[in-house]
């Protein structure tokens, strides 16, 4: 006897639709979040480059939203020399108050809002909320850091002091400098070995190979004494190329690893046929494996600029340069040391350090995930 099936409920398929719009509303949300917590502290860096140093020390980056603050509308002059050790009495605004109470700021039953402006001075602001927002922005920071421009500021007391600002026009120059080459020659190198491990045969290939991944493992402060060492007897310290030589061999394990997962997975059949028609294997490698790579190779150009161009600890050790052959991070940690309260300073110099590097990783960023996933599915 035939048996009539059963309609499926129509609820069903209603709840898994409801189902998957809640995990897409839950993941992109999550990622949302994610994505603002990694956001606000760029913008707050790049909106305080912008901002003066007055502006810096007193409020926050986040200021510069439209919101209620109270702003001074006028001033009592108590006379200098005012007692301020008991209470004090204001016939101005019909209030007695205390120093302490005017140190940390007193709202008035009538919203108004009581602050020294100037204890020394004995000068009182009397303040009111208003819609405010503290958008001062100036080019000033940049043309202090970059040409050396000097800049004046307002000291708590009153009086104006100008000074010196840090010029690192010449420490971008020698970043560019170390930069650039460290990232080509592992490269370039790399892509000769990935090329010979992928498509040659040569006895012993497998174990160099497995030398090769190896030393992604050994960290870099290991070797740094005998490296130093060595250096110091061929008298490189302080050059660039000590800086190139270590980043390179540094660099090379990863690249040569990357670069070999998507070299070996180029069609045989037309390397293969290049060869036939005969062509030597230099040119098979310039004119076919060099263009067919380029998401690989621009994928660990990526990374190898951006650990060169942040690195700190390389140029401090082998570099060992003075202030005019100093790089990027070795002036900003000058920097800290010497004006850690110069907020304005610091936040331009570290928009500008990290200004090149977004560049690079927007102009490469398309191949950046093909490059990555290189090798990782087989069919």
């Amino acid at each position: 006897m035939a048996t009539i099936p059963q309609a499926r409920p129509a609820t069903t398929g209603a709840s898994a639709r409801s189902r998957r719009r809640l995990s897409a509303i839950l993941v992109n949300g999550a990622l949302a979040i994610i994505c603002l917590l990694w956001t606000l502290p760029t913008l707050g860096l790049l909106i305080s480059s912008f901002r003066t140093r007055a502006d810096i020390t007193s409020t926050g980056w986040w200021t510069v939203v439209p919101h209620r603050d109270f702003l001074p509308v006028e001033q009592i002059d108590l006379g200098r020399g005012f007692p301020v050790d008991g209470p004090i009495t204001l016939d101005q605004v019909g209030a007695t108050v205390t120093d302490e109470q005017l140190r940390a700021g007193v709202v008035l039953p009538d919203g108004r809002r009581l602050e020294w402006a100037n204890r020394r001075q004995r000068i009182i602001d009397v303040q009111q909320q208003s819609w405010t927002s503290n958008a001062n922005f100036t080019l000033d920071n940049y043309q202090s850091v970059l040409i050396g421009r000097e800049y004046t500021y307002k000291q708590p007391d009153g009086t104006l002091v100008t000074d010196q600002g840090q010029n690192l026009s010449q420490a971008f120059i020698s970043t560019l400098a170390v930069s650039i080459p460290a990232t080509l020659i592992p490269i370039l190198i790399a892509a000769f070995a990935a090329h010979a491990f992928a498509w040659m045969r040569f006895p012993g290939r497998r174990l160099m190979f497995a030398m090769v991944v190896a030393l992604l493992v050994v960290p870099l402060q290991v070797a740094m004494i005998p490296i130093l060492r060595d250096y110091t007897r061929l008298d490189l310290i302080g050059s660039y190329l000590a800086v190139w030589l270590a980043h390179t061999g540094f660099g090379l394990p990863l690249a040569t690893y990357l670069l070999y997962n998507y070299i070996s997975q180029l069609p045989r059949e037309t390397l293969e046929a290049a060869f036939i028609d005969g062509a030597s294997p230099f040119t098979i490698f310039t004119r076919m494996t060099l263009p067919l790579s380029v998401p690989a190779l621009a994928s660990f150009a990526i990374f190898q600029f951006l650990w060169v161009w942040n690195d700190y600890l390389v140029a401090l050790i082998f570099l060992q340069a003075g202030p005019q052959s100093q790089v990027i991070t070795q002036r900003l940690a000058a920097i800290v040391g010497t004006r850690g309260q110069d907020w304005h300073l610091l936040t331009a110099g570290a928009f500008v350090s990290m200004l090149l590097p977004l560049i690079v990783f927007f102009s490469l960023q398309r191949y950046f995930v093909r490059g990555l996933l290189a090798g990782s599915v087989k069919g």
